[in-house]
């Protein structure tokens, strides 16, 4: 199970991590997929970490693949959030500090499963998400999506 701790310049005990998440939304906009993770049960969007010789756009699509099961594209960059102040403990007790590149992705093929990382998958509003448990600050990446416009440094 991980853990997110949050404290002032906290990121500094953890390991610099690239991660990359995907918004996906349904057709009419109003809705992005999530996923509740295995290791802590809170809901996210899909995504994960870079892994050496791969680009951002190609982390984004294949961490999408391995989680739900689709073929997706990545459209845009929605922003780039690193908070300084959290840190992801890992059971292993491995620690990370992420910097993250947000986008939006279309599918283009499949449709969404369950994974080994995944316990559920659903469609869901802004309105929805403010009852659910969302992991870190994956409401403000959907909130900066749905803005739209040029990317957000956070």
């Amino acid at each position: 199970m991980s853990q997110v701790l949050y404290g002032p310049q906290l990121g500094k005990e953890g390991k610099l991590r690239v991660g990359c998440s995907a918004t996906i939304f349904d057709q009419n906009r109003n809705k992005v997929l999530l996923t509740r993770r295995t290791d802590n049960g809170r809901w996210c969007l899909p995504g994960g970490a870079m892994e050496s010789g791969e680009s951002a756009a190609q982390a984004c699509e294949r961490e999408v693949w391995e989680e739900t099961g689709l073929k997706v594209r990545v459209i845009r960059l929605i922003g780039v959030y690193s908070d300084p102040d959290q840190l992801v403990i890992y059971s292993d007790g491995n620690k990370a500090f992420f910097v993250v590149l947000s986008f939006e992705a279309e599918v283009i093929e499949g449709e969404p499963g369950l994974s080994d990382e995944t316990t559920a998958f659903g469609y869901f509003s802004l309105e929805d998400m403010e009852t659910m448990q969302i992991h870190a600050n994956h409401n403000q990446r959907v909130k900066d999506a749905l803005l739209g416009g040029d990317a957000v440094i956070k």
